[in-house]
C-alpha cells in the first residue's frame, strides 16, 4: 500500500480503541483481509485528484486549530449535547432533566451515569468547586447499603455489573437477533439497540461476525414491523424531531459502551468562510438563499441541479465519478456558476458529464465542515471497526439521526443519486464498491481537520472508508429510519413535559431502580377490546368520519373506508385519487392518515399500523386524513 500521502486534506483518523475492544479487532481485519481481492485503486487516484486540486489552490486551505480538550471536557460536552447540561453545575435545577433520565434504559443511564462520574472526579482532581455526587443525581441508597455500594462506586466496577446483569436477563424478547447466515434477517427496531447488545454481549456474535464477501453481496435486512408501523424520517413533526438527536446521542455511546468503543468526538470549530455564494459556502447558509427563491426547500438547490444534470445524461457514461474531468475546466465552470447560477444564465448542455461530477465532488469538498461533520466525523469512520454488520448498521442509524437536518438532507440526496449509478452498472461500469471507493474520500477527507494517518494504517483506513459508503448506499432506506423505541421515548418525553414530575425533595430517588422496576414489569393492556373513533378530513369532507376499531383495524382499511365515503358522496376517484396494488391489495397513495396531538406533535402513520393499539398508546390524539404533499394537489 501507499505510504503516507503529504495531502493537505488528510483522512480524519479513527479514534483508538478502548481496552474492551480487543475482542472485536481480530473480526475487523477478518474483514478487511476478505476485501483484498477488491481494487482500491478508485480510492487512490480519486485521493491523487484531491490532492493535485488543493495543491493547486493551498494558499485557500487553512487548518483548523483544533485544541487537545482537558481532562473531563469531553465528558462536559457530551452532557451538554445530551441534553443533560443542567447536571453540570453546583445547583442546578434538576427538574429539568428528569424528564429526559425518566425515559432511559438502563445501558442509556449506565452511559450517562459514566461520564457524570468521570467529570465529576476531573473536577475534583482540577480542585475546583465541589460537584455534586453521582448518586445524588441517580438516587440515595439506605445507610444499610452504604458499605456494600461504596465497594462498588467505582465506574468500572458498576460498568462491569451493568454488563453482567443484561447479559443474565432472558433473551426470548430479542429472538430476531439471532445470526442466520445467508439468508434474509430480521432488524429489530422495537428493542433499544445497546440492550440488545447486552443481551449477545457473551453470545456467539462476535465469532459468527459476517465477513463482507466478494463483489457486493450484503446481507438483506428486514426491519420487523411491530403493531404500530414503521416511522421513516421526515413522518415526525419538526418539533419531535428536534428531540431525536439528544436520545439517538446518547443511546449511539450506550452501544459502544457495551461494544467496547470510545466514541470520540471532534471539537466543533469555527472556519472561515468564502465570500462566494455556492462553493465553500455553509449547509445552512445556501439553504437560507435558496428558500428565498424557493420556500421549503431541504436541498441546496445547486446540489440538486448537479445531480439531475449527471441523471439525465450521466448514468450510462461508463466511468462516471471514477473518471476525472478536467481540473481547468471545472474551476473555469465553478466560476461561472457563481457568477450565474442564480440569473438562471447558466447553461448545463454544453457542460461535458465527467466535468459535472467533478464539480458535485468538489461541491463535497469545498464545504466548509464534512458533509457527516466535524464533530461526528471519526465516528462514521469508527464504524468499519465493529465487527458485525446489524451493529454496524445500528450505529450509522444512529449517527444518520444526530446530523444536522440540512446535513442528513444533503447526505439523503447523494445516496438516492449514488443508487441511480449502481443500477447502471451494466452500462457504466460503476459497480456498489466501484462508486464507494470513489466517494469515500470526498466524504471522509477535510481540509479543515488535520488529523494524520498512523504509520502502515493507510489500506486499512482506506478500505473501512470506502466500506462505511458503501453500506450507507446500500442501506439508506433502512438508515433513514426512526426507531420504534425512540419514538416511544419521545411519546414519554411528551407526557413527562405536560405532567411536569414532582419531587420533594428535589432530588430523581432511587431514579435508576424506579425506572428499570418499572421496565422489567409486563404491561398486561386492560383496553377495550373495540372502540368508535372520529377521522377528519376537513378538506375532502364536511363531517367526521366515524371509524369502528378492533385488533384487526390498520391504517390503510381506514384509507380504503374512506374512498369509499368519498365514491357515495359523489367524488371522482379516477381523477382524483391514486390506486396503486400493493401487498395484494388496492392502496391509496395520495391520502396519508396523521396522528395529531396528545403524547405526540405530528406523525404520519405507516399503513400496516394497527390502529387500537395505538390508540391505547394515544388515546387523546386526533386523527386526520391529509394529502400526501408527494402527489399534485387535488384542487
Amino acid at each position: 500500500s501507499p505510504s503516507t500521502r503529504n495531502c493537505p486534506c488528510k483522512m480524519t483518523q479513527l479514534p483508538p480503541k478502548s481496552p474492551l475492544a480487543s475482542p472485536v479487532s481480530e473480526g475487523t481485519n477478518s474483514r478487511v483481509e476478505s476485501l483484498d481481492n477488491l481494487s482500491m485503486d478508485s480510492f487512490w487516484l480519486e485521493v491523487e485528484n484531491i490532492k493535485q486540486s488543493a495543491e493547486a489552490e493551498q494558499e485557500e486551505c487553512s487548518l483548523a486549530d483544533v485544541k487537545t480538550q482537558e481532562e473531563g471536557e469531553a465528558e462536559a460536552e457530551w452532557l451538554q449535547d445530551a441534553g443533560l447540561s443542567d447536571l453540570l453545575g453546583d445547583h442546578a435545577s434538576e427538574n429539568d432533566n428528569i424528564v429526559l433520565l425518566s425515559t432511559l434504559t438502563k445501558t442509556q443511564a449506565a452511559a450517562v451515569q459514566r461520564r457524570l462520574d468521570t467529570y465529576s472526579r476531573s473536577r475534583r482532581r482540577r480542585n475546583k468547586h465541589p460537584v455534586r455526587d453521582v448518586r445524588d443525581i441517580f438516587g440515595v441508597v439506605s445507610s444499610e447499603e452504604t458499605a456494600a455500594k461504596k465497594e462498588e462506586s467505582s465506574p468500572d466496577q458498576l460498568w462491569h455489573n451493568l454488563r453482567t446483569s443484561s447479559v443474565q436477563k432472558k433473551t426470548q424478547d430479542y429472538s430476531c437477533t439471532v445470526r442466520n447466515p445467508g439468508k434474509e434477517e430480521g432488524f429489530n427496531m422495537d428493542v433499544a439497540y445497546s440492550e440488545q447488545a447486552a443481551v449477545l454481549l457473551k453470545g456467539s456474535f462476535l465469532s459468527e461476525s459476517r465477513r463482507l464477501k466478494d463483489g457486493n453481496t450484503l446481507t438483506k435486512f428486514k426491519i420487523h414491523k411491530g403493531r404500530l408501523g414503521v416511522t421513516r424520517i421526515g413522518d415526525l413533526s419538526a418539533q419531535d424531531m428536534k428531540k431525536i438527536p439528544t436520545l439517538a446521542l446518547i443511546e449511539l455511546t450506550a452501544l459502544c459502551d457495551i461494544l467496547g468503543f470510545e466514541l470520540k468526538r471532534n471539537k466543533a470549530v469555527k472556519l472561515k468562510t468564502t465570500e462566494k455564494r455556492l462553493f465553500g459556502v455553509p449547509l445552512n447558509t445556501l439553504l437560507e438563499n435558496d428558500q428565498k427563491l424557493l420556500p421549503n426547500t431541504k436541498v441546496p438547490l445547486l446540489l440538486q441541479s448537479l445531480l439531475s444534470c449527471l441523471e439525465k445524461r450521466g448514468l450510462e457514461t461508463e466511468g462516471i465519478l471514477r473518471v476525472s474531468g478536467s481540473q481547468t475546466r471545472i474551476k473555469s465552470l465553478e466560476q461561472k456558476l457563481e457568477r450565474d447560477f442564480y440569473t438562471g444564465l447558466f447553461c448545463w448542455d454544453e457542460v461535458h458529464q465527467n466535468d459535472v461530477s467533478g464539480l458535485l465532488k468538489r461541491f463535497i469538498r469545498e464545504l466548509p465542515a464534512p458533509l457527516l461533520t466535524a464533530e461526528y466525523l471519526p465516528a462514521f469512520a469508527a464504524v468499519q471497526n465493529i465487527p458485525d454488520l446489524k451493529q454496524r448498521l445500528q450505529a450509522l442509524n444512529l449517527l444518520i439521526l444526530i446530523l444536522p437536518e440540512p446535513n442528513r438532507n444533503t447526505l439523503k440526496a447523494l445516496l438516492e443519486f449514488l443508487s441511480k449509478v449502481v443500477a447502471k452498472e451494466n452500462n457504466n461500469k460503476m459497480n456498489l464498491w466501484n462508486v464507494s471507493t470513489v466517494m469515500a474520500p470526498n466524504l471522509f477527507m477535510h481540509k479543515g481537520l488535520p488529523n494524520k494517518i498512523p504509520e502502515g494504517k493507510e489500506k486499512q483506513l482506506a478500505e473501512g472508508a470506502a466500506d462505511v459508503v458503501r453500506i450507507m448506499i446500500h442501506y439508506q432506506d433502512l438508515l433513514w429510519t426512526v426507531s420504534s423505541f425512540l419514538v416511544a421515548q419521545v411519546r414519554k418525553l411528551n407526557e413527562s413535559n405536560n405532567k411536569r414530575y414532582q419531587f420533594c425533595d428535589k432530588r430523581i430517588k432511587n431514579l435508576l431502580r424506579k425506572i428499570h422496576a418499572d421496565k422489567d414489569k409486563v404491561e398486561k393492556s386492560q383496553a377495550e377490546p373495540s372502540k368508535i373513533v372520529k377521522v377528519h378530513a376537513s378538506l375532502l369532507l364536511k363531517d367526521s368520519l366515524e371509524v369502528h376499531l378492533n385488533n384487526a383495524t390498520r391504517v390503510a382499511d381506514v384509507l380504503r373506508q374512506f374512498q369509499k365515503t368519498l365514491c357515495q358522496n359523489g367524488w371522482n376517484l379516477v381523477n382524483t385519487v391514486n390506486l396503486i396494488k400493493c401487498n395484494n391489495s388496492m392502496e391509496c397513495t395520495n391520502l396519508l392518515l396523521y396522528e395529531v396531538g396528545g403524547n405526540i406533535g405530528e406523525h404520519c402513520l405507516d399503513p400496516d399500523t394497527y390502529l387500537l393499539d395505538l390508540y391505547h398508546i394515544n388515546p387523546h390524539a386526533e386523527w386526520i386524513i391529509k394529502q400526501n404533499p408527494s402527489y399534485p394537489r387535488m384542487f
